[in-house]
């Protein structure tokens, strides 16, 4: 009997229970105190596989290179995702991190949004780059980067899921 994760829970009661308790009508909904996601920042075993990756494969420029405050010799890179938020990184060489853990306060993964055109035109850049789509659905397609890290690249406008709004 092939049972998948969950499929014996259902927890509608207490989501529609967590809906009356806390979501407020947009109309009642106080502006956000944030301007928006400055940047998110990622570690990167490998500062030009990462560039490489994101660059010239997800086509999210390179925006600023510099040394990292925290710790000498690390390197704090930038890319452009759009809308004035960035993608960030650090390596941090010498030190022995280990490979990618999703773990509870962690990131699960990272979902950018993209046109319809550019999800075709980056999805078959990644099928060309033997880059393993572990997952698609309607307009979401996931994958990982070059340190594991899961990624979501999703063609529906800010604000947006499956149509509906969400913001």
């Amino acid at each position: 009997m092939n049972t998948k994760h969950g499929e014996d829970v259902d927890r509608t009661a207490e989501w529609e229970q967590i809906r009356q308790d806390h979501l407020r009508p947009a109309s009642d909904r106080p502006a956000s105190a944030a301007q928006g996601v400055h940047h998110l920042a990622l570690l990167s075993s490998d500062v030009v596989q990462t560039i490489r990756f994101y660059q010239d494969i997800l086509e999210f420029p390179l925006t600023e290179v510099f040394e990292n405050r925290d710790y000498q010799g690390s390197t704090h890179f930038f890319f452009d995702i759009g809308n004035g938020n960035a993608l960030a990184f650090f390596d941090f060489p010498g030190l022995d991190l280990g490979p990618y853990a999703e773990v509870l306060g962690s990131m699960h993964h990272l979902a950018i949004s993209v046109s319809p055109e550019k999800w075709a035109h980056l999805k078959q850049k990644l099928i060309d780059n033997d880059i393993t789509i572990q997952f698609e659905h309607k307009t979401s397609l996931y994958f990982n980067g070059p340190d594991g890290e899961r990624l979501e690249l999703l063609a529906d406008e800010l604000g947006q899921m499956y149509g509906a709004s969400i913001g």
